[in-house]
């Protein structure tokens, strides 16, 4: 026997190129699949075409946290509110309506423990905050003295007869010299 004389049968020239386009179609497919979903997660990652809505993103992505609002010195001198406007203006938030346990403006049974701590308790009270009271009644820009007036308000509608102090306006700073 020769060394051509095997028992393997032929392939036909139909059979080898089944045989092709089955080996290559397998590898195409998952090519061809990868190729789909790299375009689905590009298609997901789009910019924003409008100049307009892209630059809103950015202005709000880098505005600051926080902003420091200082005001004018030469803007003149402060004038007290008096404590009826204190009253109206920031108190009666809660206190008109005994909003999270406030006493009612006016109210005698809620005030009467409270008169009995004395007036300059009640003002340490208002100026500091107490239990869900927060100081100044959640204005920081009252001054001592309209707080204390605030105060005396309050109490003198629940039957105090407490002594507001007078609204006064601060000293106009000093003019600097000068300079030749």
């Amino acid at each position: 026997m020769s060394a051509h004389d095997h028992d393997f049968p032929k392939t036909t020239v139909t059979q080898f190129l089944i045989a092709l386009l089955g080996g290559l179609f397998a590898p195409g497919l998952v090519i061809f699949m990868i190729i789909k979903m790299v375009l689905g997660i590009q298609a997901t990652h789009l910019i924003d075409s409008d100049p307009v809505v892209a630059t809103v993103k950015v202005v709000e992505r880098i505005r600051p946290v926080a902003e420091v609002s200082l005001s004018d010195a030469n803007a003149g001198p402060h004038v007290d509110k008096s404590g009826e406007l204190v009253v109206k203006e920031v108190c009666s938030a809660c206190h008109a309506i005994g909003a999270l346990g406030s006493p009612k403006i006016g109210d005698k049974t809620a005030w009467t423990p409270r008169l009995s701590q004395g007036y300059e308790t009640l003002v340490s009270h208002a100026t500091a905050g107490i239990r869900q009271m927060p100081a100044r009644g959640g204005n920081a820009e009252l001054t001592d003295g309209e707080v204390a007036g605030a105060v005396a308000y309050m109490a003198n509608q629940a039957g105090a007869n407490f002594k507001a102090p007078q609204p006064k306006a601060e000293a106009a700073p000093a003019a600097e010299p000068a300079k030749k």
